[in-house]
Parts: structure tokens; C-alpha cells; sequence
């Protein structure tokens, strides 16, 4: 041993040192302290160092700091050129004056002992209250910083991020922004992150957050390239595909949701310490248990996050549209807060009561918001792009029927209309762009009776028919204090009373407890306030009263009349009026200005169909439009129900009801393929439809000229209440074609599509699955597999919808299920 340290060529100090930073390290990490070893701090340094010169063309440094002292050579920083500078003006700690004053002796000797009481000015005043807002200022930027993001459609995401960010605003730097404002060479540099998204339609993410996700997925890729030790990370999960939206259907869902236990493992561990071993955080996943795959975006940012390496704080918690999703959020958010205080040794005590009373205090009142009357309204055109920030086309109704023939007494008790909506000459210059498979948004206005109902309940000095602008109160920090300004609202545009209860408010969505708990402080009767507050605060009896009487604004109003809310703050607080998306059922091939529609028009009955009679907003609303009537729409694209490039492949369609809207457009975009002189042969396409009897085939005389022009090669009906006929689904005609149906699929890699209810696509699915199973003699597992392959190579698509003609049922089973999983969760 004498020898070894004498002798220097055995480079026992160099080992000796190495081996003590293998013992800290571990030693952090195996008691989950986050530890940054000199190589990723290199690495990390490097990226910041890169982005720098991209975007301030500069960064100084010393390279005496910045190299690692230990095995300096090997790393990316070494021999990295490095300028040292200062720019000016510039910001600088200041040590503190009683550290470095010095102080005189004597300097008071010969005054008198009794001090005059010094008198200040207001000015005086003023400016220490500015140096001690600044020290303020300067304590919240030393303060550990929460970045919250957030992903939506409708908006409700981005309302719970933000309460959550006046939560945190307590104890952390919190900062709220959507995801697609987010930069994303800074998520390695969190020290908090926490999550709040929707899922929109089939487990597809909002539009504001696919970039977002993109880019997590491609950092989660270079990860893996880059790991030696990668197979657990992509054995872990289904969603290493291509393409994010593979974790739409139920069977991942399931999926994910056994992965959970793997996630909630410390993310830290030595073996698996990703690009995120910094960052701690946690995701709220909003949604609705009517679609099959339900918070599925909200699962795939949170194992996306734990398999980068990220440290979870609590697990992945999700808010249920169709049962206590508030009751959630709220709970959600005390816990992620009580924990992140924890995790980062705050004191919390007096954090946590502050921050508990924000879930429950509403900083809108009657002095904060107010109506002003306007000289013009805004345009609506404009309003509306404003309104919901989207690409708006101003369009016109010019054809419109029933599809389906009455029955022989005259009557039929259901409709389902095929509208032609033509784009306005202005636009014509511009062509829509659209694929078959994509959707239209449509802003539909709410019903005459219902506006015209809540206006009388309303506190309004102004007219309600002329315009007027919604103004807040605001409060700005200045060099000379605090002043308070009344500024136009950010989103509500100015227009009458009338036309924002119509056009852009959301009067028709039972109240929130939160909004039962305002309308409760706007009652003047006694046994009013009571109830409302009963139900508000009451999560159980609110469950029920929701579920049974779907209330809108108008009998909220009937049920407890002494509600008389002040219309600017009842304006400021509802929610939007969210667009209704449908199918497009045209090419525009074809129809290059025009765009055509299948909508099924929805009526139903509340309290167990013994109630008032309810209308969908939007069916009808285009039920009653007229002719030459004005809309507003937008495309919104459906990337994973597009047809494929290669024309050659086969296609199955399935799509029941108004499930067949895509599907027309897929015919009659191949049908003008065809048509232009393409001089590949097209493969063979399949349609099934299913429908309850013969006078709702839907479409039938299309169906039948594209089979002549031998765009389809076979169509299937399926009756399900026909007289005299058996009862037959699409799911039994598939059964009866199993044989060639796997033919299409797994020999000629044919594309599988299926539009319609939840319900009624989870059957679909199960039964090609059977069919695989019985021509291939597989097992489950890998008819399980074999479906996830489709998805993966982007040959299984699904266009799901959880609220059809069926509302009453899908509420009543979503509900049951939602409530199950609710008390489940509560179990110890």
C-alpha cells in the first residue's frame, strides 16, 4: 500500500476520488436527493450555453467556474471558448449595509440624550413603501419557481391552472401558461412543474398542447438512443409509437393505468435517471368516463414525465366531466400543495390556510366589474376569432333536408339533417382547406326563450339590446404605488346584453357549486340562500340534483327566484359557449366552397324522461337556421382519421347512424380520384352501416350510384328494430364477414375506421379482435398485441363521440361508473 502511494503511475488519489463521488452520489440517490453529477451538469450547461447564443448571440462565463474539477478533460465544457463580461446597466446583489458600514465613535457626544420625534411627509412615505415593495419584489424572485401549464379546449382547463397558480402564489414564484407558449429547452430546468390538461374527443390532445407533446415524445426518443440500459423504458409503455395519440383506445387506457404502479416508483433511481432527474412534478388530467378513453392525454404526459426521469409528487389524479370533477380539483390541489411544501422544506402552515381559502373565495365582485355603454358592437366575425382564437369562416346555410322519409302515418319521431353550408364571397379566395375525416366547428346560438327568460332576473341599467363593453377593474404596480384602472375585458367582445347570452355564453351547462355558492350571495330569500348553499357544499346532494334536473340558466332562475345576480359579474363568470364539432360529409375535391354536414338533431327529457324537454344547442339550431341564414365555423383536423396516401390499400368502414358522415366524404373523395384519371387500381372498400329500420338508411341512393361507379365494393345494413326482421348490429354482419375482413387487415394491410358512439366502438373493437383470434388461433395476449400493432402503424382509426341520441343512457352509465371509481379512489 506504501509503495502504491509513492509510487504515482497507480493513480491511487485519482481512484480515491472517484470513489468518493460514487459514495455521494449514491448515496443521494438512494434517499431521494436530488444530486447532479459533474457530467450531466456539463451536458446541461452546454444546452443553456447553445441556446444563449441562438437567441442573445452571446453568453459570458468563466471557464474557471464552469469546469468540472474532477475529469474537466472529458467533459463538453473543456477547452470551451468563454468570454467573461459584464453589460451595464445591470442588476447586482448588494451586501448588506450593516456588514459593511463603518461606524464613527463619538459622533453623538454633546447631543441631548431625548430624541425628537421626527415628522414624515406623505411622499416620505410613499417612497418607503416603493423600497420595500422592491425588496418584495426581490424576495418573490428568490422564491422556488412552479411553472403550471396548461392544455385545453373549452377553457376549463386553463381556469383550474390559473386558480392553481394564485394557490401556489403563496409559497412559490408561480408562473400559468398554456403549453404551446411554453418553451421547452426549459422543462430540464424546472424545479417544479405541475400539469393541467383536458383530453378532447378520442383521447386526443387539445390543439394548444399537440406541439407540447411532440416534443416531449422526441425528448423521450433521444433519451432512449442515447441510455445503454433502454429496454425498460421501451418495454414500459405503448405510447414509444410514432405517433402520440396511439394511447387513445380503451385497451391502452387499461393499459396506462397498470403502468401507474410502475410510474409512482421513485423516478429518481440510479439506473433511471433521465433528463428530468430535476424536476418534480405533478398532472391533473381532465375529461369525460362518456369516451372510452378517458384522461388519456392527461396519462400520457404523466408517464411521459416519469419515464424522463421526473419525480412524481403525487400520482396522476383525474376530474370526471360527468361526476365531481370540481370535488376533485379541489382536492387535487390541497394535496399537490400540502406535498410540494413538504418536498421543499417550506413552512406551510399559514401557506396552506391562505391558500384553502382561494379554492373557495372568488376575487370577482359588483365594485371589480362593471357594464359600459359602447358606441358600435364589434364585428362578429371578428368577435368570434377574438372570442374562441381561431381561424373563423363567415359562411351561409344554402340547402338543407331531412334524411330520413317518414313513416307511413306521416310522422317520424327522429331527424337527422343533411345541410350544405356554402362559404361567403369574400373567402372564396381563399380556399377552405380540409381532408375528409376532418371537422367543422360550429358556433351555434342559444334559444330565444331561454335569453329572453334571464334577462328579467338580470340587475342592468343599460338597455339590453344596445351595446355595451364589460369592463374590469385592474390593479397596476407603478413607480409612484399602486393605481387602479377600469380596462375592456381581454375576450368578451362589446355587443349587447342579448347577443352575448346568445352568442358567446354557456346558459345551458348546469352551475358549478362555486357558481351556486354567487348565486346563493345574490339571494334574498332566506330558505334561497339556504338551499343554494346546502347544494354547493354538499358534494353528494349537488351529484344527484345535477344528474336528475340538468338545469339551465333559466330554471335555476324558476327554481330559486330570488336570485338577482348583477349582469356584468353573472357575464364575467359564466363560461364560454363552447363549438359543436361534426364530421364533414363532403370532398372538397368536389365541393372545393362548400361544406356538407350529417346531423343528428337531439331532444331529450329530464328527470328520468318525466321532465322538462331539453334541446341540443347546436342541431337545433340548425334545425331552425333558414335558408341564407349567416353561420360562423372553423376546421379543426383530424390527423388520425385521414385516409391513407397509398390508394391501393383496403378499406372497412363501420359507422352506425350519423356515424356514417366521414365515410361519404371518403367516398366521394375517392370517387373524384377516380374520376381525375389516377391510374392506380384503388383497393377494395367495405362499408357497414347499421341503422334501426329502413327509412334511416342514411345516404342510401349515394351508397348505391358509388357501388356502380365501383368506388365501394360492398355496403352491409344492419337493422336492429325492423319488423319482422331479427334484431341485427354491425358487430354481427362483421362476424359473418370474418373471413375477408381478416383478409383486408392482416394480408393486404388493409385500414380500419369506425365512427360513431362509445359504446358502440368498444363492441367494434372487441369483435375484430374475436375475428383475429378465431383466423389465426391466437390467444388474448396477442390479439392484444396484434390491435396495438394496428394502432401503431396507424391502421386502426376511431372517430368517437360519447353524447348521442342516446344522452340519457350514456349520463346514467357514465355516471354509475364515474361514482364507482370516485369511492374506489377514497378507499384506503
Amino acid at each position: 500500500m506504501k509503495n502504491e502511494l509513492k509510487n504515482y503511475g497507480f493513480l491511487k488519489k485519482d481512484r480515491a476520488l472517484i470513489e468518493v463521488n460514487l459514495a455521494v452520489l449514491y448515496s443521494f440517490q438512494s434517499n431521494n436527493i436530488t444530486i447532479m453529477d459533474h457530467h450531466t451538469a456539463s451536458e446541461s450547461f452546454m444546452k443553456h450555453y447553445d441556446n444563449e447564443l441562438r437567441t442573445r448571440k452571446g453568453c459570458p462565463a468563466d471557464w474557471v467556474w464552469i469546469v468540472p474539477p474532477i475529469s474537466g478533460s472529458i467533459t463538453p465544457v473543456f477547452h470551451q471558448e468563454m468570454i467573461s463580461y459584464e453589460l451595464h446597466p445591470m442588476y447586482a446583489y448588494q451586501e448588506p449595509a450593516w456588514k459593511t458600514h463603518v461606524w464613527k465613535k463619538g459622533q453623538n457626544q454633546g447631543k441631548s440624550l431625548k430624541k425628537q420625534r421626527r415628522k414624515f411627509h406623505f411622499k416620505q412615505i410613499a417612497r418607503a413603501v416603493k423600497f420595500t415593495s422592491k425588496l418584495f419584489g426581490q424576495a418573490l424572485s428568490r422564491r422556488i419557481k412552479a411553472t403550471i401549464l396548461y392544455a385545453t379546449e373549452t377553457g376549463r382547463s386553463e381556469m383550474y391552472a390559473k386558480k392553481l397558480g394564485e394557490i401556489f402564489a403563496h409559497a412559490f414564484h408561480s408562473q400559468v401558461m398554456s403549453m404551446e407558449e411554453y418553451d421547452m429547452t426549459s422543462i430540464e430546468h424546472e424545479a417544479l412543474l405541475l400539469v393541467v390538461v383536458s383530453t378532447f374527443g378520442n383521447g386526443d390532445p387539445p390543439e394548444n398542447g399537440q406541439e407540447f407533446a411532440q416534443q416531449l415524445h422526441s425528448m423521450k426518443m433521444e433519451h432512449e438512443g442515447t441510455n445503454s440500459n433502454k429496454s425498460l423504458a421501451v418495454k414500459s409503455s405503448p405510447l414509444s409509437s410514432a405517433s402520440f395519440i396511439k394511447a387513445n383506445s380503451l385497451s391502452e387506457c387499461h393499459h396506462l393505468s397498470e403502468l401507474n404502479d410502475f410510474s409512482n416508483k421513485d423516478s429518481t433511481d440510479v439506473d433511471n435517471f433521465g433528463p428530468l432527474g430535476n424536476v418534480r412534478f405533478a398532472v391533473f388530467g381532465l375529461g369525460s368516463s362518456a369516451y372510452p378513453n378517458f384522461c388519456a392525454f392527461g396519462s400520457y404526459v404523466d408517464n411521459l414525465l416519469g419515464e424522463l426521469g421526473g419525480e412524481r409528487l403525487i400520482k396522476l389524479n383525474k376530474g370526471d366531466e360527468m361526476c365531481g370533477q370540481e370535488q376533485a380539483f379541489k382536492k387535487w390541489a390541497t394535496d399537490v400543495f400540502h406535498v410540494a411544501c413538504e418536498t421543499f422544506c417550506l413552512d406551510m402552515d399559514e401557506s396552506l390556510s391562505e391558500a384553502s381559502q382561494v379554492l373557495h373565495n372568488e376575487k370577482l365582485s359588483a365594485s371589480t366589474v362593471r357594464f359600459v355603454n359602447s358606441s358600435e358592437p364589434d364585428n362578429l366575425h371578428s368577435a368570434y376569432s377574438h372570442y374562441h382564437n381561431k381561424k373563423v369562416w363567415t359562411c351561409r346555410l344554402s340547402n338543407k333536408q331531412n334524411l330520413i322519409s317518414n313513416s307511413g302515418d306521416g310522422k317520424s319521431d327522429r331527424v337527422t339533417l343533411w345541410l350544405e353550408i356554402d362559404v361567403d364571397d369574400w373567402a372564396k379566395s381563399e380556399k377552405i382547406m380540409y381532408r375528409p375525416g376532418d371537422h367543422v366547428g360550429m358556433f351555434a346560438t342559444n334559444r330565444d326563450e331561454l335569453v329572453s327568460g334571464i334577462i328579467p332576473y338580470l340587475q342592468c341599467d343599460q338597455d339590453p339590446d344596445e351595446p355595451m363593453e364589460l369592463q374590469m377593474l385592474k390593479e397596476k404596480h407603478t413607480s409612484t404605488g399602486v393605481s387602479k384602472n377600469w380596462s375592456p375585458h381581454e375576450k368578451i367582445p362589446r355587443c349587447s346584453l342579448r347577443t352575448l347570452l346568445t352568442r358567446f355564453l354557456d346558459i345551458t351547462t348546469p352551475p358549478t357549486p362555486n357558481m351556486l355558492q354567487f348565486f346563493a350571495s345574490c339571494a334574498t330569500d332566506p330558505t334561497d340562500k339556504k338551499n343554494l348553499l346546502a347544494l354547493a357544499t354538499d358534494s353528494a346532494a349537488y351529484e344527484d340534483w345535477r344528474h336528475w334536473n340538468l338545469p339551465n340558466l333559466l330554471e335555476i332562475f324558476q327554481e330559486f327566484p330570488s336570485i338577482k345576480p348583477p349582469a356584468a359579474l353573472l357575464v364575467a363568470q359564466l363560461t364560454p359557449l363552447q363549438p359543436r364539432f361534426y364530421s364533414i360529409s363532403s370532398s372538397s375535391l368536389l365541393h372545393p366552397h362548400k361544406v356538407h354536414l350529417t346531423v343528428a338533431v337531439v331532444t331529450y327529457k329530464t328527470k328520468g324522461g318525466k321532465g322538462l324537454l331539453h334541446y341540443g344547442v347546436c342541431s337545433n339550431y340548425l334545425l331552425d337556421a333558414n335558408i341564407d341564414d349567416t353561420m360562423y365555423m372553423f376546421i379543426r383536423s383530424a390527423p388520425n382519421f385521414h385516409l391513407p396516401e397509398d390508394v391501393t390499400k383496403p378499406l372497412i368502414l363501420v359507422g352506425p347512424g350519423t356515424g356514417i358522415a366521414p365515410f361519404r366524404a371518403f367516398w366521394q373523395h375517392r370517387y373524384a380520384q377516380k374520376k381525375s384519371g389516377i391510374d392506380t387500381k384503388m383497393g377494395r372498400t367495405m362499408l357497414f352501416f347499421g341503422c334501426q329500420n329502413k327509412s334511416m338508411d342514411l345516404y342510401k341512393t349515394d351508397k348505391i350510384e358509388m357501388i356502380k361507379e365501383g368506388v365501394l365494393d360492398k355496403t352491409y345494413l344492419a337493422l336492429s328494430r325492423e319488423p319482422s326482421i331479427p334484431k341485427t348490429y354491425v358487430q354481427d354482419l362483421m362476424q359473418n364477414e370474418a373471413k375477408i375482413i381478416y383478409e383486408l387487415i392482416a394480408v393486404e394491410r388493409g385500414h380500419f375506421y369506425v365512427c360513431g358512439d362509445c359504446k358502440m366502438a368498444e363492441n367494434v373493437y372487441q369483435t375484430l379482435k374475436s375475428i383475429i383470434q378465431e383466423q389465426t388461433g391466437m390467444n388474448s395476449t396477442q390479439s392484444d398485441n396484434f390491435m396495438l400493432g394496428l394502432r401503431d402503424d396507424n391502421r386502426y382509426h376511431e372517430d368517437i363521440f360519447g353524447i348521442t341520441l342516446r344522452t340519457a343512457e350514456v349520463h346514467n352509465s357514465s355516471r354509475l361508473s364515474a361514482r364507482i371509481r370516485m369511492a374506489s379512489e377514497t378507499l384506503p
